[in-house]
């Protein structure tokens, strides 16, 4: 395949952004984002790939206000459960393939090890139980995918985490972050660039068949809490002259409970990623260095 036609769903998004530089090289590129391409229409959605006839769908869009979804069920649904499956069949009509991005909120977060692929997943609200549904609707489509499940996400275009630190630390005099969830910070460009690798692979594979698709963790290494990572930021900002409003002793550890939300969130979310990085020979970054590099960029 000389030059495959790759189609990214969700441009605007944190993922999307990152992909379209990443995956350039690889072939011609067709971003289109929510205004674009309507995932919660299927019968549009089906319409729409059957005319552009890819060679590789990326399916970086989502539904992902977490929050939002409890009072949303049916949007979040079509969106994250529903068109992912159209995809999926679309796919195995024309002889495309999918990647696909899912969560950890896939699990409930009690165990107290990473999650592997084979754990069996239990969400703990809408978002999460959408995303599940997402993952076995492109399953059971019969096309060829890669679903990679992923945490944590952020990078310098978009709202996320790290953005909404470095802005309330400018703003507040004091800051209680939750240090009784862990995870894994994972940048949108670390996606983007595995993703290309993977996908990279694939061009290159002598039979498309025997290819090893299906369901990888994939996530930065080592682990930390909300707080630490808040922490982290913070500090880094500190270090590099940002004027911060918040005093070197503002920022305070509290628990889940002490911060109520709409949705639950798994105190675990650390994912085993030794699936993929054995199957694709892959060496996957600390925490921190992705987290670092975007600071650098934002600061």
């Amino acid at each position: 395949m000389s030059c495959p036609r790759i189609l990214i769903t969700g441009c605007n998004g944190q993922v999307g952004f990152e992909l379209q530089r990443a995956l350039a090289p690889l072939g011609q590129i067709h971003a289109l984002d929510r205004q674009a391409l309507n995932l919660a229409d299927r019968e549009s959605l089906r319409r729409q790939i059957r005319d552009l006839q890819p060679n590789i769908i990326v399916n970086a869009a989502a539904y992902t206000a977490v929050d939002r979804a409890e009072t949303e069920p049916e949007l979040a649904l079509a969106i994250n459960g529903l068109a992912p499956g159209v995809l999926g069949e679309v796919a195995r009509e024309i002889g495309a393939v999918v990647v696909h991005y899912s969560t950890d909120y896939v699990f409930d977060g009690l165990a107290s090890v990473p999650y592997g692929e084979t754990d069996t997943p239990n969400p703990l609200g809408v978002y999460g139980s959408t995303k599940l549904a997402g993952e076995r609707a492109l399953a059971d489509s019969g096309c060829r995918y890669l679903t990679f499940r992923t945490s944590w996400v952020f990078g310098a275009h978009g709202a996320n985490f790290l953005k909404t630190m470095l802005r309330l630390a400018a703003e507040r005099e004091s800051l209680g972050i939750v240090a009784d969830q862990f995870g894994a910070p994972t940048s949108a460009a670390l996606i983007a660039d595995v993703t290309v690798q993977v996908l990279g692979q694939y061009l290159r594979h002598p039979s498309p068949q025997d290819f090893p698709w299906g369901l990888y963790h994939l996530t930065a290494t080592g682990s930390t809490c909300w707080h630490d990572y808040a922490a982290r930021v913070i500090a880094t900002a500190r270090a590099k002259g940002v004027s911060l409003h918040l005093p070197e002793n503002g920022l305070q550890a509290i628990s889940t409970r002490d911060y109520p939300t709409p949705a639950r969130r798994p105190a675990n979310s650390r994912l085993d990623t030794q699936l993929l990085q054995n199957t694709f020979g892959l060496c996957l970054p600390a925490w921190e260095q992705g987290v670092d590099h975007v600071l650098q960029q934002l600061l």
